[in-house]
């Protein structure tokens, strides 16, 4: 040896990249290309009269808003349980680890309906709000509740592994030095845990810009309150508007892909500030 480290690629890549290329292109670069061809296929002004309407940017504003909300809820709920189920211990912590995936096995319509008859105005729940004057079924509220139940996974799974990595031993430093609860948690755990975080927040706010199962159930698909652009879509395929609802779909691509590029570019600056 030479002392310069030899790079060797694992067994079979060329095969392992093979698949990648093929899986990336059939499930992914081949259905976004079809899109795209579709509301290519309208003119610019066309585009801007389907994709552009005042019934359009109140669906994109309201399938943003909703995500970004259920999002950061998520972050805050997933951190804390993340948290939790990493540090302590505590009877049932299996069964309560096991219940934070069951949104992700559970079909999203099923959590919709069952939603919906709960924070129904006579279901279990929404008979006591109802008199309070808080409208959850049918509402932007039952929305943003949907989404942080199909969402929460993300964060947790994203928080776990960080938490469990993180040496006790820095944090016991920090405090013989003389550093409280809050300036250990500021200064040596929180810079941690930003880069899973923003992760998380990436994969909770994706999922529900894409989810449509379970807030159709529950949204009651209102123009220019509860309808969803995942919705609206749908209604353009089934007036046979096929371009007018790819146009739709394309400017819903371009949004998502933006606002996960932000997301990646805050990621990948604290990571580069916390090294």
């Amino acid at each position: 040896m030479t002392g310069r480290v030899s790079r060797r690629v694992l067994p079979g890549f060329g095969l392992s990249l093979s698949f990648a290329i093929v899986y990336l292109s059939l499930l992914v670069l081949i259905p976004l290309g079809a899109c795209l061809v579709k509301a290519a296929s309208l003119g610019l002004p066309e585009f801007l009269a389907a994709a552009w309407t005042p019934r359009a940017r109140a669906a994109y504003a309201l399938t943003f808003g909703v995500a970004l909300a259920a999002a950061l809820v998520n972050v805050l709920l997933g951190t804390v349980v993340g948290w939790t189920l990493v540090r302590y211990d505590f009877p049932g912590k299996r069964f309560i680890d096991a219940l934070v995936d069951v949104p992700l096995a559970l079909p999203t319509a099923v959590a919709g309906l069952v939603y919906a008859s709960l924070y129904a105005k006579t279901g279990w729940i929404g008979q006591y709000l109802e008199p309070l004057g808080i409208q959850v079924a049918y509402s932007r509220l039952g929305i943003v509740l949907v989404l942080v139940f199909t969402g929460f996974p993300f964060v947790v799974r994203t928080i776990q592994p960080v938490l469990t990595d993180l040496d006790a031993e820095v944090e016991e430093a920090a405090a013989v030095l003389g550093a409280g609860r809050w300036q250990t948690f500021r200064r040596v755990i929180l810079p941690t845990l930003v880069p899973p975080a923003l992760t998380g927040f990436a994969l909770a706010f994706a999922r529900g810009l894409g989810e449509y199962g379970s807030v159709v159930f529950i949204s009651s698909n209102r123009m220019f309150e509860t309808e969803i652009a995942p919705m609206l879509v749908l209604v353009r395929l089934e007036e046979f508007a096929y371009a007018e609802g790819a146009a739709i779909a394309t400017v819903l691509l371009a949004f998502s892909f933006l606002v996960l590029g932000v997301v990646n570019y805050l990621e990948w600056r604290s990571k580069r500030y916390a090294v």
